[in-house]
């Protein structure tokens, strides 16, 4: 065990054709590529991290029901998994090595143990997949960065709302995080 996989956000509601905020085709485009991860770092004896966005409905409070409509409300269909990463987790998620840690904010590190859980398994090198390239992974990525961790991303396994803000982010790991960036193509 010396890496682990994060699947920020990879919900019916970012990605479903009809999901409340939905990125859509783009986000359907890289279920595969997510899922053979879990699979490989399962096999692998890595941990997997699924980090699920979380807002309760008519929370006004909360900064982002002034940005995005209702998205990913508690209790609902729009939190679970979507497509053939909801299979893999299904068949997996009695699997001490899978986690699911539900997150109030853009990052995966704020306001949750994912920092913790990482450090007691010594865990130096993540793996980021999922929605959206620009934001919720962007400010996992960084803050990752700011704690020290040497982050990989997969481009085929991530993506956004636009292409523009896509690649945008992908540069940004890359020319001011130092990341590596691979591809499965």
């Amino acid at each position: 065990m010396d890496k682990a996989l994060l699947i920020i956000d990879y919900s019916y509601d970012f990605v479903a054709d009809d999901g409340r905020l939905t990125c859509g085709k783009p986000g359907q485009a890289i279920q595969q590529a997510i899922a053979c991860k879990f699979e490989v770092y399962l096999a692998e004896d890595n941990p997997v991290f699924i980090m699920m966005d979380l807002h309760d409905l008519n929370d006004m409070a909360h900064p982002e029901s002034k940005l995005f409509p209702p998205h990913n409300i508690r209790g609902t269909e729009g939190r679970e998994l979507y497509g053939a990463v909801k299979e893999v987790y299904d068949q997996h998620k009695d699997n001490p090595l899978v986690f699911w840690i539900d997150k109030r904010r853009y990052s995966s590190f704020a306001g949750t143990p994912l920092h913790q859980y990482l450090s007691e398994r010594q865990i130096k090198i993540i793996e980021l997949t999922g929605v959206c390239t620009d934001i919720c992974v962007l400010h996992t990525a960084v803050d990752g960065y700011n704690l020290g961790y040497t982050i990989l991303v997969d481009r085929d396994a991530v993506q956004s709302f636009s292409q523009e803000g896509h690649e945008f982010a992908l540069s940004h790991f890359e020319h001011s995080l130092g990341m590596t960036i691979t591809s499965q193509s």
